[in-house]
């Protein structure tokens, strides 16, 4: 393993899924290309939360964006924090943006967009985004690439 990866204490080994947001542990490694613009996509289609009144599953579309300064996640760590969620009751609202901050806390990126993309409950989805300002100049940022949602029409 390279002296990058020593401190981390998830990669390449059985990690058991953590029971809440606040027990996981997010890693992060050194950015080789910190001199460089450019932006970093997670895409979790199939995330999970409870509703925190009725403890109804509720699923969403996350894709999480950001310009990466001196530091980049560590991608197990990252799936394993989303993950937490499952069992973890909040309203969409607070996932997104929390799920958001957490990343800025732990990276300090250039820039940092979520996309929650919510699956309707009760019959209106309920789609939250949340950025850490404006995006950098002279950065390719693609379209988060998915459709409001139109049920079956």
């Amino acid at each position: 393993m390279s002296h990058y990866t020593d401190a981390l204490t998830q990669l390449g080994q059985p990690t058991r899924l953590p029971q809440s947001p606040e027990e996981a542990v997010l890693e992060r490694v050194p950015n080789p290309q910190a001199d460089t613009g450019y932006v970093v996509r997670f895409t979790q289609p199939e995330f999970t939360s409870l509703c925190p009144l009725t403890g109804q599953p509720d699923f969403a579309h996350l894709v999480i964006d950001y310009v990466p300064g001196d530091w980049l996640v560590e991608s197990k760590s990252l799936k394993l924090f989303l993950g937490s969620f499952r069992n973890h009751g909040a309203f969409h609202e607070d996932c997104t943006v929390s799920i958001g901050r957490r990343l800025v806390d732990l990276l300090s990126p250039r820039w940092l967009r979520i996309g929650g993309y919510w699956y309707p409950r009760g019959g209106m989805p309920i789609d939250v985004f949340w950025q850490t300002g404006a995006a950098p100049e002279g950065i390719w940022i693609p379209d988060q690439g998915v459709p409001g949602y139109r049920g079956r029409g």
